[in-house]
C-alpha cells in the first residue's frame, strides 16, 4: 500500500465511530479495556469487583451493554454492564461453571451467554437477561476440555475447539444443545485452540498446536471436505479471525513474525506481507475491528496487546496503549 493511500485511509478511518478494545490478561486487574478510535485512548477504570483469577477469554454482547471475562478461578466467569465503562458485577450463575473458564460468548441477539471450561463436559450454557438465568442441559456428547466457544452468525450452531481428540466439536443450538455434528472426516492433529464461523456461516476454521496448525471447512449444518492448506503455512495456532467481510482470515503465531494473516475466498489465498513492525512475542488471542480496518492481538510479553491498521494487508502499527496491560495477554476482543 503506497503511503499516500495509507494516509488517506488512516484518515477516514479517524472519523469512524469510537469503538472499545478489552484484553483479557494474565495479572490483576485481569481485564483491560480502552477506547479504539485510530488506537488506544485512555485505560477505563478496572471494575470495582475484579475477575478472580487470570483472564482467559474476553466479550462484549451484540449491542455492547454486557461484557463478559472467563477465568481461571471460581467462579470462572464474570459478567457487567458496559457503558463507557464497568457497571456493577451481575451475579454469579446458581450453577457455576466445572472448571476454568477458558473462552465466552453469547448468541448474536443476546439471550445465551456460553463458556468454554477445562472439564470433561467442556461447556455451561446459560440463558441470559440482564443477568445469568438456569444453566442449561450439559450437552449430551461431551467436548472434553473446552479452549473456545462461539456461535454461527444466525445462532443455530455452536462451535468448540478442545485440547482432546477430535479437537473440534459442533452442535445445534435451539434453547439447549441439540444432537452433536459429525466430526470433520479429516481432523486437527492436535490440541485444539480456537474456532471460529466466518460472517456468513459459511465457513469453520480452527487452529491448533501442530502443523499445519489451521484447518479450515465449509460449514452447512456440519463439516465439509477440508480445504486446502495455505501455501505458506502459519508457525502457531492460538487465535484465529475472520475480518467482518470475510475476505481475510488471520491467527496467531508461536515465533516471529507472530502473526499471519491471507486473503480468503473459499480457500487461502497468497499470504500477506508481515506487518512492517512486527509483534513482540508469541500470540493468543486475536479480532479484527467491527468496521473492519483494524486487527489486533493479545501476545505473551509487554505489551501484550498490539494493533494494526488494516486495509487489504496490514498498515501502521499503533501506538502501544499508555497503560499497559499488567500480563501475558491471552484474549482479545473489539466491541460490536
Amino acid at each position: 500500500m503506497s503511503g499516500a493511500l495509507q494516509s488517506v485511509l488512516m484518515n477516514q478511518r479517524s472519523t469512524a465511530a469510537v469503538s472499545t478494545i478489552a484484553v483479557a490478561h494474565s495479572t490483576t486487574p485481569f481485564v483491560s479495556v480502552y477506547p479504539f478510535s485510530a488506537g488506544f485512548g485512555t485505560k477505563y477504570a478496572n471494575p470495582a469487583t475484579l475477575p478472580a483469577g487470570t483472564g482467559n477469554g474476553v466479550t462484549f454482547n451484540s449491542t455492547n451493554t454486557v461484557i463478559a471475562v472467563a477465568h481461571s478461578t471460581t467462579p470462572f466467569i464474570s459478567a457487567y454492564p458496559w457503558s463507557a465503562g464497568f457497571g456493577t458485577k451481575y451475579a454469579n450463575p446458581a450453577t457455576l461453571p466445572g472448571g476454568t473458564g477458558d473462552g465466552v460468548a453469547f448468541t448474536p441477539d443476546g439471550t445465551v451467554i456460553a463458556v468454554a471450561e477445562s472439564t470433561t463436559v467442556g461447556v455451561s450454557a446459560y440463558p441470559w437477561s440482564a443477568g445469568f438465568g438456569t444453566k442449561y442441559a450439559n450437552p449430551a456428547t461431551n467436548i472434553g476440555s473446552g479452549a473456545s466457544v462461539n456461535f454461527s452468525p444466525s445462532g443455530a450452531d455452536v462451535v468448540f475447539s478442545s485440547v482432546s481428540s477430535p479437537y473440534v466439536s459442533a452442535y445445534p443450538w435451539s434453547a439447549g444443545f441439540g444432537t452433536k455434528y459429525a466430526n470433520p472426516a479429516t481432523l486437527p492433529t492436535a490440541d485444539g485452540r480456537d474456532a471460529v464461523f466466518s460472517p456468513d456461516g459459511a465457513t469453520v476454521a480452527v487452529v491448533y498446536d501442530a502443523s499445519p496448525f489451521v484447518s479450515v471447512y465449509p460449514w452447512s449444518a456440519g463439516f465439509g471436505t477440508k480445504y486446502a492448506d495455505p501455501a505458506t503455512l502459519p508457525n502457531g495456532g492460538r487465535g484465529v479471525a475472520f475480518n467482518p467481510a470475510g475476505t481475510a482470515i488471520a491467527m496467531t503465531g508461536d515465533s516471529t513474525p507472530y502473526i499471519f494473516a491471507y486473503p480468503w475466498s473459499a480457500g487461502f489465498g497468497t499470504k500477506y506481507a508481515d506487518p512492517a513492525t512486527l509483534p513482540d512475542d508469541f500470540g493468543l488471542g486475536i479480532a479484527f475491528s467491527p468496521s473492519g480496518t483494524d486487527i489486533a492481538m493479545a501476545i505473551g510479553s509487554t505489551p501484550y496487546v498490539v494493533a494494526y491498521f488494516w486495509s487489504a494487508g496490514f498498515g501502521v502499527r499503533y501506538a502501544d496503549p499508555a497503560t499497559l496491560p499488567t500480563g501475558l495477554g491471552r484474549s482479545v476482543r473489539f466491541s460490536n
